[in-house]
């Protein structure tokens, strides 16, 4: 710190001093105070506030311009009745794999750490590659769940007064590997192994696992082909182009008991039109089914999550088959800030698809641009869902990175 600096700030701690000793302030709040002035005389030092580096990061409206990774690291904080105090941390790592290629989407890593007071476990790796041109996609995940969740049953009628109260163990390695052969037309392998144990979650509960198919739990292994096109302009934030993948994977009896033997068939479709320079329209259709005369309750589709049907308790309504659609209108008010709202529809089904059983829900956001070259988000939602007799309406919050779809 130079002399002049430095004197002021003695002035200032000297004027303070004096201030607090005739205004009989407390040595705690004097400290304080001159602290707080000696910080805001250092601030403005500066010639502006968003002149600060790591301010700067995170505020500037200009691209980077030597397309560097980015990194972002977020605390995670929590409470509930069943899992008590949560603490842990939650990060995203985008790059490009050729910074050099201005065609390439960009990849990501991203990891969730938690754990509670209650001694449950949230851990998660999940990366998503892209190479050179494109040519090739690859996706891994690996997972282990010891957690409380809530099941209702099965079927798209499900009650409030139904819930019981779970714990479940669970563990996933997932890994997809996808080729361009053609011009934005991808085919693809890959396999993905769960495994999954119950136990009642409050020795209150009148709920007798034995009753459900799977109740204890089960583990399948699943090979599988995709087929996929891809026109999208940005993978992260998409403002025009298709896309669509369907995906099928057939476990073989390789357990016994209530463990998944049959076929799993599932549909993506995106489409986004530019309605205006800033802003997009995007719409969505999901569709999942299972193959098997015996289905454990665990690998039913679930209705709701943060990505599509919010507004909805993941499991709150599961079946064998799930059809869910949306569509979302994206505003960039700024190229830090954006705005959306979004509808959803959507039903779980045993054999036969009835549209007048259709699940509504709806809610808007805001979108926080922390990397402006890879178009990385944070997005806060609030959504609802319908409101069945004597129940209160269904709907919640969300805290996620990226976009929905």
């Amino acid at each position: 710190m130079n002399a002049p600096k430095l004197a002021i700030n003695k002035i200032i701690l000297a004027y303070i001093s004096y201030l607090c000793r005739n205004m009989r302030i407390s040595t705690k709040v004097s400290i304080l105070i001159a602290f707080l002035s000696i910080f805001h005389n250092q601030l403005f030092a500066q010639k502006k506030l968003w002149d600060i580096p790591i301010i700067k990061k995170f505020t500037t409206t200009t691209k980077d311009s030597t397309r560097s990774p980015s990194l972002l690291i977020l605390p995670v904080l929590g409470y509930s009745q069943e899992t008590k105090v949560e603490l842990g941390a939650t990060g995203i790592y985008n790059f490009y794999v050729d910074k050099a290629d201005t065609t390439i989407y960009t990849s990501n890593i991203n990891t969730v750490v938690s754990f509670t007071t209650e001694k449950q476990i949230n851990l998660k790796l999940e990366t998503d590659i892209w190479t050179r041109n494109n040519d090739y996609h690859y996706i891994t995940a690996v997972r282990y769940k010891k957690y409380p969740f809530n099941y209702y049953g099965i079927g798209d009628e499900t009650l409030a007064s139904d819930k019981a109260l779970l714990t479940q163990r669970f563990f996933q390695f997932n890994f997809e590997l996808e080729k361009k052969i053609v011009r934005k037309y991808y085919t693809g392998v890959n396999i993905q192994f769960e495994n999954f144990t119950y136990k009642e979650g409050s020795p209150n509960e009148n709920f007798d696992l034995s009753q459900v198919y799977g109740g204890y739990g089960g583990k399948y292994l699943a090979l599988g082909l995709s087929q996929s096109y891809d026109s999208r302009n940005s993978n992260t934030e998409t403002t025009k182009g298709l896309y669509g993948r369907i995906k099928y994977a057939y476990a073989p009896d390789l357990w016994e008991k209530d463990n998944y033997t049959g076929g799993v068939l599932s549909l993506d479709l995106r489409a986004f039109f530019p309605l205006h320079k800033k802003l997009t329209l995007g719409v969505q259709s999901v569709f999942k089914t299972l193959f098997s005369d015996n289905i454990p309750f665990y690998l039913t589709p679930q209705l709701g999550n943060d990505e599509i049907m919010r507004g909805y308790y993941q499991g709150r309504y599961r079946d064998k088959n799930y059809l869910a659609n949306q569509a979302e209108l994206r505003y960039r008010i700024h190229p830090r800030i954006g705005l959306a709202a979004f509808l959803g529809a959507g039903t779980v089904y045993k054999e036969a698809l009835d549209l007048s059983h259709l699940k509504f829900s709806g809610g808007g956001g805001v979108r926080y641009f922390f990397d402006l070259e890879h178009n990385s988000s944070i997005r806060i939602d609030y959504a609802i869902g319908e409101k069945n007799p004597g129940e209160e309406r269904q709907g919640g919050f969300y805290l996620s990175l990226g976009q929905a779809f």
